[in-house]
């Protein structure tokens, strides 16, 4: 059986609507995947990036794309009552209703993603909804715990450490697919689509740099 490896954090609708896709797009295939929750903004630090959400016109197109991708997916996706939000908290508790040595269950992200997305423009915060959704969770370890914390910071730097820049990213068999939009791309390639045994995929990194802007000078 083939393993598929998700990041993801809940900021992201777009990682959001990756994982309520993701079924339908691999329908037929048998696999398993490890759902890794990480930290997004440690990725945009590591590569000095700013998210999308802190760029005016960026922030207002994702917002509508992703309105548009939901009624295409059928997803009753809303989004919360403010955003970005702090992430930390959900993803504490995505690390501690994980067993040791494993990652989180499909169950658990799910109702992550629905305290975010489908709570029909709730507060991600709201200290009535975070008391009932850890009650419901009912995790093994404590979210605040230092054991929680080392978990997820250990597996953002390991997926910072196997290339992965953004969520969603899709991992199979040492390639990295980036995005929902590259679901066909991850589909192909555990079909065994002959594209990927050719120098495509290779010539990519290897593609000289013509400029380099410098970012003192904008």
């Amino acid at each position: 059986m083939k393993t598929i490896r998700f990041y993801f954090d809940p900021i992201s609708p777009y990682a959001a609507l990756a994982f309520w896709r993701l079924p339908e797009a691999l329908v037929g295939r048998s696999y398993t995947v490890d759902y890794v929750p990480i930290l997004f903004a440690a990725s945009l630090k590591a590569h000095g990036h700013k998210g999308p959400a802190e760029i005016a016109p960026k922030r207002a197109w994702t917002y509508r794309q992703v309105a548009w991708l939901a009624r295409e997916q059928g997803v009753p996706l809303r989004m919360p009552a403010a955003h970005p939000f702090n992430p930390l908290p959900l993803l504490r508790l995505a690390w501690a209703c994980a067993p040791e040595g494993l990652t989180p269950s499909r169950r658990v992200v799910a109702r992550l993603m629905a305290h975010v997305w489908l709570a029909d423009g709730a507060a991600v915060d709201d200290a009535t909804r975070w008391a009932a959704l850890t009650a419901e969770l009912a995790p093994a370890q404590a979210p605040d715990g230092e054991v929680v914390k080392q978990r997820l910071r250990a597996a953002t730097d390991e997926a910072l450490a196997r290339g992965v820049f953004g969520v969603p990213t899709f991992e199979f068999e040492g390639r990295l697919f980036w995005g929902q939009d590259s679901l066909p791309m991850l589909a192909a390639a555990m079909d065994g689509d002959a594209w990927f045994d050719g120098p495509a995929w290779s010539e990519a990194e290897a593609l000289p740099v013509g400029i380099q802007r410098n970012r003192e000078q904008g």
